[in-house]
């Protein structure tokens, strides 16, 4: 496995995980925030005070913060690695635009090679890392659904209406 187009394909397959882990981290993220407005405009002040309406209520907010804790690790993965590398962004930013260029032309294709093998592998580790995140997240949020169903009945109850979407 020297030809480096099949090496490149392999890289670009991996790096090709990473626009989908992003559109859930931003899909749950919009879900997170959705849940916490609904929440929020269907209580007021004095329910707070009511221990039936604080404890789902709380549950409720512990688990969105967990899911928002893994979504801003998701969003900020470890980037360390990759030391010397001629392809790996946070080392290329460390050199001059023409130390970059000189060293790239230098390069030999073994090099390369060696460079892009090892680019996936990094790049296998982080994006790994952002779908455990997500996981994370989701299960947080998932088992904030059954609180936050309870918080909107006892809501509605105590305001004798049904739990409102809006304003």
């Amino acid at each position: 496995m020297k030809d480096l187009d099949i090496i490149q394909r392999q890289l670009d397959r991996v790096l090709g995980f990473f626009p989908r882990v992003e559109a859930r981290i931003n899909a749950l993220f919009g879900v997170n925030t959705l849940i916490l407005i609904i929440a929020a405009l269907n209580v007021s002040a004095g329910d707070l005070q009511l221990w039936y309406v604080t404890i789902p209520g709380s549950l409720l907010l512990v688990g969105l913060l967990v899911s928002y804790y893994h979504l801003f690790r998701a969003n900020f993965p470890d980037d360390n690695g990759g030391e010397k590398s001629l392809i790996f962004f946070k080392e290329i930013q460390k050199r001059t635009e023409a130390n970059y260029i000189a060293e790239f032309h230098e390069c030999s294709e073994a090099t390369l090679r060696n460079d892009l093998l090892g680019q996936i592998w990094r790049n296998s580790c982080i994006v790994c890392e952002k779908y455990r995140r997500v996981k994370l997240a989701i299960i947080a949020c998932a088992m904030s659904v059954a609180p936050f169903v309870v918080f909107l009945v006892i809501t509605g109850a105590i305001h004798s209406r049904i739990p409102m979407l809006g304003g």
